[in-house]
Protein backbone atom coordinates (compact mmCIF):
# COMPACT_ATOMS: atom_id res chain seq x y z
CA UNK A 1 0.00 0.00 0.00
CA UNK A 2 2.83 2.40 0.82
CA UNK A 3 5.39 1.25 -1.81
CA UNK A 4 7.07 4.16 -3.65
CA UNK A 5 5.67 5.23 -6.99
CA UNK A 6 8.90 4.85 -9.01
CA UNK A 7 9.07 4.15 -12.77
CA UNK A 8 10.65 0.94 -14.10
CA UNK A 9 14.30 0.94 -15.12
CA UNK A 10 15.12 2.63 -18.38
CA UNK A 11 13.35 5.67 -19.70
CA UNK A 12 10.40 5.21 -17.28
CA UNK A 13 7.79 4.47 -19.95
CA UNK A 14 6.33 1.20 -21.13
CA UNK A 15 5.46 0.78 -24.77
CA UNK A 16 1.75 0.60 -24.03
CA UNK A 17 1.53 3.10 -21.10
CA UNK A 18 1.46 0.32 -18.46
CA UNK A 19 3.44 2.30 -15.91
CA UNK A 20 1.19 5.38 -16.21
CA UNK A 21 -1.93 3.29 -15.59
CA UNK A 22 -0.33 1.53 -12.64
CA UNK A 23 0.75 4.83 -11.14
CA UNK A 24 -2.75 6.31 -11.50
CA UNK A 25 -4.30 3.21 -9.95
CA UNK A 26 -1.97 3.43 -6.98
CA UNK A 27 -2.76 7.14 -6.53
CA UNK A 28 -6.49 6.50 -6.66
CA UNK A 29 -6.26 3.57 -4.24
CA UNK A 30 -4.12 5.55 -1.83
CA UNK A 31 -6.60 8.47 -1.93
CA UNK A 32 -9.51 6.15 -1.30
CA UNK A 33 -7.71 4.54 1.64
CA UNK A 34 -7.00 7.95 3.17
CA UNK A 35 -10.64 8.97 2.73
CA UNK A 36 -11.83 5.74 4.35
CA UNK A 37 -9.43 6.22 7.28
CA UNK A 38 -10.60 9.83 7.77
CA UNK A 39 -14.25 8.76 7.61
CA UNK A 40 -13.66 5.99 10.16
CA UNK A 41 -11.93 8.51 12.44
CA UNK A 42 -14.80 11.00 12.19
CA UNK A 43 -17.41 8.31 12.79
CA UNK A 44 -15.44 6.95 15.73
CA UNK A 45 -15.19 10.40 17.32
CA UNK A 46 -18.89 11.04 16.81
CA UNK A 47 -19.76 7.71 18.36
CA UNK A 48 -17.40 8.38 21.28
CA UNK A 49 -19.06 11.76 21.97
CA UNK A 50 -22.50 10.20 21.75
CA UNK A 51 -21.54 7.51 24.26
CA UNK A 52 -19.99 10.18 26.50
CA UNK A 53 -23.22 12.23 26.62
CA UNK A 54 -25.33 9.12 27.26
CA UNK A 55 -23.07 8.07 30.15
CA UNK A 56 -23.09 11.60 31.63
CA UNK A 57 -26.88 11.79 31.44
CA UNK A 58 -27.17 8.38 33.14
CA UNK A 59 -24.78 9.40 35.91
CA UNK A 60 -26.68 12.63 36.60
CA UNK A 61 -30.01 10.86 36.63
CA UNK A 62 -28.65 8.35 39.10
CA UNK A 63 -27.23 11.16 41.21
CA UNK A 64 -30.61 12.92 41.28
CA UNK A 65 -32.43 9.81 42.48
CA UNK A 66 -33.36 10.04 46.18
CA UNK A 67 -31.18 7.77 48.28
CA UNK A 68 -33.89 6.86 50.77
CA UNK A 69 -36.76 4.51 50.10
CA UNK A 70 -39.76 6.55 49.00
CA UNK A 71 -42.17 4.02 50.46
CA UNK A 72 -40.77 4.37 54.00
CA UNK A 73 -41.76 7.34 56.16
CA UNK A 74 -39.73 10.41 55.23
CA UNK A 75 -39.79 14.19 54.93
CA UNK A 76 -39.93 15.38 51.33
CA UNK A 77 -37.72 18.36 50.48
CA UNK A 78 -37.77 20.73 47.51
CA UNK A 79 -35.18 23.49 47.19
CA UNK A 80 -36.19 26.93 45.92
CA UNK A 81 -32.90 28.71 45.39
CA UNK A 82 -31.85 31.70 43.34
CA UNK A 83 -34.08 33.78 41.11
CA UNK A 84 -37.66 32.63 40.68
CA UNK A 85 -38.08 32.79 36.92
CA UNK A 86 -39.47 30.85 34.00
CA UNK A 87 -37.07 28.27 32.62
CA UNK A 88 -34.91 27.98 35.74
CA UNK A 89 -34.66 25.51 38.59
CA UNK A 90 -37.02 27.73 40.64
CA UNK A 91 -39.65 28.09 37.92
CA UNK A 92 -43.30 27.29 38.58
CA UNK A 93 -43.11 24.33 36.19
CA UNK A 94 -40.15 22.76 38.02
CA UNK A 95 -41.40 23.45 41.57
CA UNK A 96 -45.02 22.43 41.00
CA UNK A 97 -43.99 19.23 39.22
CA UNK A 98 -41.67 18.35 42.10
CA UNK A 99 -44.40 19.10 44.66
CA UNK A 100 -46.83 16.74 42.94
CA UNK A 101 -44.25 13.96 42.87
CA UNK A 102 -43.37 14.48 46.54
CA UNK A 103 -46.94 14.54 47.81
CA UNK A 104 -48.03 11.56 45.70
CA UNK A 105 -45.47 9.26 47.32
CA UNK A 106 -47.08 7.25 50.10
CA UNK A 107 -44.01 7.50 52.32
CA UNK A 108 -43.85 11.30 52.42
CA UNK A 109 -45.26 12.57 55.70
CA UNK A 110 -44.91 16.26 54.86
CA UNK A 111 -43.28 18.55 52.32
CA UNK A 112 -40.65 21.16 53.20
CA UNK A 113 -39.81 23.97 50.79
CA UNK A 114 -36.21 24.89 51.54
CA UNK A 115 -36.01 28.53 50.46
CA UNK A 116 -33.01 30.72 49.78
CA UNK A 117 -34.08 33.29 47.21
CA UNK A 118 -34.14 37.09 46.79
CA UNK A 119 -37.34 36.87 44.73
CA UNK A 120 -38.19 37.10 41.06
CA UNK A 121 -41.30 36.83 38.93
CA UNK A 122 -44.65 37.50 40.66
CA UNK A 123 -46.33 35.38 37.98
CA UNK A 124 -44.21 32.30 38.73
CA UNK A 125 -44.61 32.86 42.48
CA UNK A 126 -48.36 33.29 42.14
CA UNK A 127 -48.70 29.99 40.28
CA UNK A 128 -46.72 28.17 42.98
CA UNK A 129 -48.75 29.87 45.73
CA UNK A 130 -52.01 28.70 44.16
CA UNK A 131 -50.71 25.14 43.72
CA UNK A 132 -49.50 24.90 47.32
CA UNK A 133 -53.00 25.60 48.59
CA UNK A 134 -54.60 23.24 46.09
CA UNK A 135 -52.18 20.33 46.61
CA UNK A 136 -52.32 20.61 50.39
CA UNK A 137 -56.07 20.03 50.29
CA UNK A 138 -55.83 17.29 47.67
CA UNK A 139 -53.23 15.16 49.49
CA UNK A 140 -54.02 16.26 53.06
CA UNK A 141 -50.34 16.62 53.94
CA UNK A 142 -48.71 19.63 55.63
CA UNK A 143 -46.41 21.88 53.63
CA UNK A 144 -43.78 23.91 55.49
CA UNK A 145 -41.28 26.56 54.45
CA UNK A 146 -37.76 26.61 55.91
CA UNK A 147 -35.81 29.79 55.20
CA UNK A 148 -32.04 29.77 54.96
CA UNK A 149 -30.37 33.13 54.16
CA UNK A 150 -33.26 34.95 52.47
CA UNK A 151 -36.92 34.68 51.63
CA UNK A 152 -37.77 38.00 50.02
CA UNK A 153 -40.31 39.38 47.58
CA UNK A 154 -41.57 36.59 45.25
CA UNK A 155 -39.95 33.97 47.50
CA UNK A 156 -42.08 35.17 50.40
CA UNK A 157 -45.09 35.17 48.05
CA UNK A 158 -44.52 31.40 47.86
CA UNK A 159 -43.78 30.86 51.55
CA UNK A 160 -46.93 32.69 52.64
CA UNK A 161 -49.07 29.83 51.29
CA UNK A 162 -47.44 27.17 53.49
CA UNK A 163 -48.73 25.92 56.84
CA UNK A 164 -45.77 27.27 58.81
CA UNK A 165 -42.64 29.27 58.07
CA UNK A 166 -39.43 28.42 59.95
CA UNK A 167 -36.49 30.82 59.87
CA UNK A 168 -33.04 31.40 61.29
CA UNK A 169 -32.81 34.38 63.60
CA UNK A 170 -30.57 36.15 61.05
CA UNK A 171 -32.55 35.22 57.92
CA UNK A 172 -33.79 38.05 55.69
CA UNK A 173 -37.58 37.91 55.32
CA UNK A 174 -40.21 40.14 53.72
CA UNK A 175 -39.82 42.77 51.01
CA UNK A 176 -43.54 42.67 50.22
CA UNK A 177 -43.51 45.05 47.30
CA UNK A 178 -43.22 45.26 43.51
CA UNK A 179 -40.74 47.13 41.36
CA UNK A 180 -40.07 47.90 37.71
CA UNK A 181 -36.57 49.22 37.10
CA UNK A 182 -34.69 50.65 34.14
CA UNK A 183 -32.54 53.55 32.95
CA UNK A 184 -33.12 56.74 31.03
CA UNK A 185 -30.43 58.18 28.77
CA UNK A 186 -32.28 61.04 27.10
CA UNK A 187 -30.32 63.83 28.80
CA UNK A 188 -26.98 62.20 28.02
CA UNK A 189 -27.98 61.71 24.38
CA UNK A 190 -28.86 65.40 24.08
CA UNK A 191 -25.44 66.39 25.42
CA UNK A 192 -23.69 64.07 22.99
CA UNK A 193 -25.81 65.21 20.08
CA UNK A 194 -27.26 61.74 19.48
CA UNK A 195 -30.69 61.48 17.90
CA UNK A 196 -32.90 58.51 18.76
CA UNK A 197 -34.83 57.22 15.73
CA UNK A 198 -37.53 54.91 17.01
CA UNK A 199 -40.48 54.04 14.80
CA UNK A 200 -43.60 52.55 16.43
CA UNK A 201 -47.19 51.78 15.51
CA UNK A 202 -49.07 52.86 18.61
CA UNK A 203 -48.17 55.96 20.60
CA UNK A 204 -47.21 54.03 23.74
CA UNK A 205 -45.43 51.09 22.13
CA UNK A 206 -41.98 52.37 23.10
CA UNK A 207 -42.74 53.87 26.51
CA UNK A 208 -40.21 51.58 28.27
CA UNK A 209 -37.47 52.44 25.78
CA UNK A 210 -34.54 53.88 27.83
CA UNK A 211 -33.56 56.24 25.00
CA UNK A 212 -36.98 57.89 24.75
CA UNK A 213 -38.57 60.33 27.23
CA UNK A 214 -41.38 59.06 29.44
CA UNK A 215 -44.58 61.06 29.72
CA UNK A 216 -46.55 61.60 32.93
CA UNK A 217 -49.38 59.54 31.49
CA UNK A 218 -47.08 56.58 30.77
CA UNK A 219 -45.55 56.80 34.25
CA UNK A 220 -49.02 56.80 35.82
CA UNK A 221 -50.03 53.79 33.72
CA UNK A 222 -46.98 51.80 34.89
CA UNK A 223 -47.61 52.79 38.50
CA UNK A 224 -51.22 51.56 38.25
CA UNK A 225 -49.98 48.15 37.09
CA UNK A 226 -47.45 47.95 39.91
CA UNK A 227 -50.08 48.92 42.49
CA UNK A 228 -52.43 46.22 41.22
CA UNK A 229 -49.75 43.51 41.41
CA UNK A 230 -48.80 44.77 44.87
CA UNK A 231 -52.39 44.39 46.07
CA UNK A 232 -52.45 40.83 44.70
CA UNK A 233 -49.27 40.13 46.69
CA UNK A 234 -50.74 41.62 49.86
CA UNK A 235 -53.95 39.63 49.45
CA UNK A 236 -51.96 36.40 49.09
CA UNK A 237 -49.97 37.16 52.24
CA UNK A 238 -53.09 37.97 54.25
CA UNK A 239 -54.83 34.83 53.01
CA UNK A 240 -51.87 32.67 53.94
CA UNK A 241 -50.89 34.21 57.26
CA UNK A 242 -54.33 35.26 58.48
CA UNK A 243 -54.57 36.42 62.08
CA UNK A 244 -50.90 35.70 62.70
CA UNK A 245 -50.00 38.98 60.98
CA UNK A 246 -49.40 42.01 63.15
CA UNK A 247 -50.08 44.71 60.59
CA UNK A 248 -48.09 47.91 60.80
CA UNK A 249 -47.85 50.82 58.34
CA UNK A 250 -44.52 49.43 57.10
CA UNK A 251 -45.46 45.77 56.84
CA UNK A 252 -46.32 45.93 53.12
CA UNK A 253 -43.99 48.80 52.23
CA UNK A 254 -41.26 46.65 50.71
CA UNK A 255 -39.06 46.62 53.81
CA UNK A 256 -37.46 43.38 54.95
CA UNK A 257 -36.61 42.11 58.42
CA UNK A 258 -34.44 39.58 60.22
CA UNK A 259 -35.89 36.18 61.03
CA UNK A 260 -36.51 37.14 64.65
CA UNK A 261 -38.26 40.36 63.64
CA UNK A 262 -40.33 38.43 61.10
CA UNK A 263 -41.58 36.14 63.88
CA UNK A 264 -42.54 39.16 65.98
CA UNK A 265 -44.48 40.61 63.02
CA UNK A 266 -46.23 37.34 62.25
CA UNK A 267 -44.46 36.94 58.90
CA UNK A 268 -42.85 33.74 60.22
CA UNK A 269 -43.78 31.24 62.92
CA UNK A 270 -40.67 30.08 64.76
CA UNK A 271 -36.95 29.42 64.58
CA UNK A 272 -35.86 26.14 63.03
CA UNK A 273 -33.79 24.57 60.28
CA UNK A 274 -34.51 21.66 57.96
CA UNK A 275 -33.27 18.91 60.29
CA UNK A 276 -35.24 20.37 63.21
CA UNK A 277 -38.47 20.45 61.22
CA UNK A 278 -38.00 16.88 59.96
CA UNK A 279 -37.13 15.57 63.42
CA UNK A 280 -39.36 17.55 65.76
CA UNK A 281 -42.30 18.70 63.62
CA UNK A 282 -42.80 16.07 60.92
CA UNK A 283 -41.40 13.24 63.10
CA UNK A 284 -39.68 11.69 60.05
CA UNK A 285 -35.92 12.28 60.14
CA UNK A 286 -35.16 10.69 56.76
CA UNK A 287 -34.98 13.37 54.05
CA UNK A 288 -35.75 12.74 50.39
CA UNK A 289 -34.87 15.49 47.92
CA UNK A 290 -37.43 15.87 45.12
CA UNK A 291 -35.90 19.03 43.63
CA UNK A 292 -35.81 19.04 39.86
CA UNK A 293 -32.49 20.09 38.36
CA UNK A 294 -31.49 20.45 34.73
CA UNK A 295 -29.27 17.64 33.50
CA UNK A 296 -26.20 18.05 31.32
CA UNK A 297 -28.11 17.43 28.10
CA UNK A 298 -30.62 20.20 28.88
CA UNK A 299 -27.89 22.67 29.79
CA UNK A 300 -25.92 21.92 26.66
CA UNK A 301 -29.06 22.25 24.55
CA UNK A 302 -29.73 25.70 26.03
CA UNK A 303 -26.12 26.78 25.67
CA UNK A 304 -25.44 25.62 22.17
CA UNK A 305 -28.96 25.63 20.81
CA UNK A 306 -30.31 23.51 18.03
CA UNK A 307 -26.85 23.06 16.51
CA UNK A 308 -25.95 20.48 19.15
CA UNK A 309 -28.99 18.35 18.40
CA UNK A 310 -28.46 18.72 14.67
CA UNK A 311 -24.87 17.54 15.04
CA UNK A 312 -25.96 14.47 16.99
CA UNK A 313 -28.52 13.58 14.32
CA UNK A 314 -25.92 13.94 11.58
CA UNK A 315 -23.50 11.77 13.53
CA UNK A 316 -26.10 9.03 13.78
CA UNK A 317 -26.92 9.26 10.10
CA UNK A 318 -23.27 8.94 9.03
CA UNK A 319 -22.47 5.90 11.20
CA UNK A 320 -21.48 2.92 9.01
CA UNK A 321 -24.33 0.54 8.29
CA UNK A 322 -24.20 -3.05 9.48
CA UNK A 323 -25.10 -5.60 6.78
Amino acid sequence: MNEPLSPPPGDGRGPDGTWERATLEKLVLRTLDEQRAARRWRNGMRLAWLVFFIVMAFVLLQRGTPSADKSSPHTAVIEIKGEIASGGDASADAVVGAMRAALEDTGSQALVLLINSPGGSPVQAGIINDEIRRLRKKYNKPIYAVVEESCASAAYYIAAATDKIFVDKASIVGSIGVLMDGFGFTGLMDKLGIERRLLTAGENKGFLDPFSPQTDRQRAFAQTMLDQIHQQFIAAVKAGRGKRLKETPELFSGLFWTGQQAIDLGLADQLGNLDYVAREVVKAEDLVDYTRHENVAERLAKKFGAAMGEGAVKALRTLPAVH
